[in-house]
């Protein structure tokens, strides 16, 4: 028997935000999850299983899925479990998950100030020469000549993402990428997408993610671009993201003095219910 829990992450006021299913008391293979995502066709799912015996420290692995493929991490998903595996103990307080596909740990606290993940920086491919991610290549990708307000940057918490920074929100939200072209070209490199990303007046920044072939997928909000954005830039950040489609949301991060990324944002449980075996 199944428990699966419908949760709203990242949202900009109640009812919104990124949708996850967070599921529990799963015993059966990727196959079999990758299926059951898809017939939910949520944004996410995540799958939580208790940790193996030779995890010291991890006390559960998170297990994502999209409706269309396996992921090493999914940071709303992960802010969604946090709370259901949280929710029945006093703040403050912690745990340590880890990642099924790559064993990443990651800590999830509760404190007076809500949720948050901590991550820290990730390896990123070491691009060279033509391969660089140059203005050229940028315009390419974004299929506009436009100009980039700042050099582009590789950076991960879990997903390198290639970010490009342009001059408004204007140009955010008029961009029509070549979503093809960025794939082929994450594909070949190991970088999982573009995130374009403008600073507002008020200090604020703003951003979208590139990085599924259909323009309907387009996340509404991106934790791991928000934590490789935090690092990028050296500094925690309020990000917003979503405008775009309708679906605002907000995320928030920290810089800790190790260096670790502190990301938070808004959840609100929809629903929990029990579901037999498909």
């Amino acid at each position: 028997m199944l428990t699966i829990h419908e949760l709203k992450c990242f949202g900009h006021q109640a009812g919104g935000g990124n949708t996850a299913l967070v599921v529990a008391g799963d015993t059966t293979d990727a196959a079999s999850r990758q299926q059951l995502a898809r017939l939910k066709n949520l944004s996410a799912c995540v799958f939580v299983d208790a940790a193996p015996a030779d995890a010291t420290g991890v006390a559960y692995v998170l297990d994502y899925f999209y409706p269309h493929t396996r992921s090493p991490l999914c940071l709303h998903a992960t802010l969604a479990a946090a709370h259901v595996l949280l929710a029945h103990v006093a703040a403050p307080a912690s745990l340590v998950v880890q990642t099924a596909m790559r064993g990443q740990r990651l800590t999830l606290s509760k404190g007076v100030d809500g949720l948050s993940i901590a991550l820290t920086r990730q390896a990123v491919p070491a691009l060279s020469g033509a391969q660089s991610a140059d203005l050229a290549l940028a315009a390419a990708l974004l299929a506009s000549p436009i100009g980039l307000a700042s050099a582009p940057a590789i950076s991960s918490v879990g997903s390198p993402k290639l970010l490009l920074e342009v001059a408004d929100s204007a140009t955010l939200h008029g961009l029509a990428p070549d979503l093809e072209r960025i794939a082929a070209w994450g594909r070949a490199h190991g970088v999982s997408g573009c995130y374009v990303y403008t600073r507002l007046a008020d200090g604020t920044y703003e951003g979208r993610n590139f990085n599924h072939l259909d323009p309907a997928l387009e996340d509404s909000a991106t934790g791991v671009a928000a934590g490789a954005l935090t690092l990028h830039l050296g500094h925690g950040l309020t990000l917003l993201q979503g405008a775009a489609l309708g679906r605002p949301c907000i995320m928030r991060t920290q810089l800790s003095a190790t260096g670790a990324v502190l990301l938070g944002g808004a959840v609100e449980a929809i629903a929990t219910w029990k579901e037999e075996y498909a």
